[in-house]
């Protein structure tokens, strides 16, 4: 069940997850654009965002499933053994049924308290439905990446959101509503749990081996802190906000934060997935760890600063020539602020990565202090101020303080960010400007956004090779390589 890999061995499996993630990552955040945006035009404001209210509500809850023994399971130096894994598995199931009884328990008290309707209530049940079947994928998911086996890993992910958002498009066409997301919802658990064990088969047993789980928890325990920050910062502050905002004030916060971390979901994921077990074999190799993070900070934001201001410069054209779509202009301001949280996230996200991978985990938890810290203060307060706009300045702020992060994490890994960060965002500005200037020459029609995407792409792709040289060329050549 899992393998010892040599540094080669390593580095080229990184390389090649990261090429088949992204593959995976364009077909899925294509799928996912396109329904969200169909999505968008089938559904109001409102019904958007009460999926979003309860996805937040359930995934809070989520966390209390685990304490942070699959990551430990990922992160170990040593051949995993059985007693771990069926240790994992046992205390996994023990905290979602209990889980489970909780939420069931508490479903009056948040109807009253959000004033959901019996279709939201039949949401949740569905929601937790799949946080079970999720449950059951750990181990085999576990050994997957402990292999960097990435072909077989990305398949469930791919049919899962494919099913989800062809159920979901097709039934809010028909009118379904909120029961739309009820039934893709589903779907999308039972087709994941089969394909997860036909593609890493394994027999689950139970088991609860003291030593095994101390060894485990040493790194899981602050891991899950970590972890429950990260949720009771994102997920937690969008289930308070619903009472300040309403439905249709979430359901613009969720459009605006969609389309600004679209971008990361594009691009950063898959590099964050590969990087983590490979960080972690290669704890004891400082100068590779180091080569491996400068790479990746480059590649996140080589990709991800075009996507996002390319996306910020054509959405008001968007809104305007898209049928059914000017209902979403109120939360172009959002966007536009919430893309500062996003700028920073692609530096920041790599680097605590790395540094949770090299056992620095308490490190990044003081930055989720910090950063939790930061959000419950000032959102809520510009929130009730401002409303909308409001929660995005304060989603703004949050991410300048990552600048403290990149601080810290430069004292522990040497990272370029002349050659990993500036010379992509030298070569974003230069493509702005020139869709910023066509703007003025021609009208907003459906064929501009077309002439605005290709003139962005050719002078991006001309800028950077300028900038950066021929090495560009030689890590497509590199990828490629390792592909065949």
């Amino acid at each position: 069940m899992d393998e010892e890999l040599t540094i080669e061995t390593i580095k080229g499996r990184v390389v090649k997850g990261v090429a088949i993630l992204t593959g995976r990552t364009f077909i899925l955040q294509a799928i996912a654009l396109i329904s969200t945006f169909l999505l968008t035009i089938f559904l109001d404001p409102g019904e958007y965002g009460t999926f979003f209210l309860v996805s937040a509500i359930i995934n809070f809850f989520v966390y209390f499933s685990d304490i942070g023994l699959a990551a430990a399971l990922i992160q170990k130096k040593e051949s995993l053994t059985k007693d771990e894994l069926y240790t994992t598995f046992t205390v996994q199931q023990i905290l979602v049924t209990f889980l489970i009884l909780v939420i069931f328990t508490i479903i009056p008290f948040l109807k009253n308290f959000y004033g959901f309707s019996d279709d939201a209530t039949y949401l949740i049940f569905a929601l937790m439905i799949s946080l079970f079947l999720s449950s059951l994928k750990t181990i085999p998911s576990v050994i997957l990446e402990r292999k960097l086996d990435f072909n077989r890993l990305v398949i469930p992910q791919i049919v899962e959101t494919l099913l989800f958002y062809i159920v979901a498009v097709y039934l809010a066409w028909k009118g379904f509503g909120i029961q739309s997301f009820t039934i893709a919802v589903l779907v999308r658990g039972v087709s994941g749990f089969i394909l997860m064990y036909f593609l890493q088969p394994w027999m689950p047993g139970l088991a609860l081996s003291k030593n095994s789980l101390k060894k485990l928890l040493t790194f899981g325990l602050p891991y899950q802190a970590n972890t429950f920050l990260a949720v009771f910062k994102d997920d937690g502050i969008i289930a308070f906000l619903g009472s300040i905002l309403g439905s249709s004030g979430i359901g613009y916060l969720a459009w605006a934060q969609k389309w600004a971390s679209a971008p990361l979901r594009f691009f950063m994921d898959q590099v964050i997935k590969v990087t983590f077990p490979a960080y972690s074999r290669l704890q004891n190799e400082p100068a590779e760890l180091s080569r491996i993070a400068n790479r990746s900070i480059f590649f996140i934001c080589l990709l991800v600063f075009p996507s996002l201001l390319g996306l910020i410069l054509i959405a008001p054209t968007l809104t305007e020539v898209i049928p059914k779509y000017e209902k979403w202009q109120p939360a172009l301001f959002a966007l536009y602020i919430i893309s500062i949280n996003t700028i920073f996230a692609a530096v920041t996200t790599p680097l605590t990565n790395l540094l949770n991978a090299i056992g620095k985990i308490k490190i990044t938890f003081r930055l989720m202090i910090m950063w939790t810290v930061l959000t419950w203060i000032l959102i809520p307060i510009l929130s009730m101020q401002f409303g909308l706009n409001g929660a995005a300045t304060g989603y703004a702020i949050v991410g300048l303080s990552s600048l403290i992060a990149i601080y810290i994490s430069s004292k522990f890994i040497k990272v370029n960010f002349w050659d990993s960060c500036a010379k992509p965002a030298i070569a974003t500005i230069i493509m702005g400007l020139s869709i910023y200037a066509g703007q003025y020459y021609l009208p907003s029609s459906t064929s501009s956004i077309f002439i605005f995407i290709l003139l962005g792409v050719l002078v991006y792709t001309g800028s950077i090779i300028m900038i950066v040289g021929r090495t560009i060329l030689l890590d497509v050549q590199k990828i490629l390589q390792n592909l065949r």
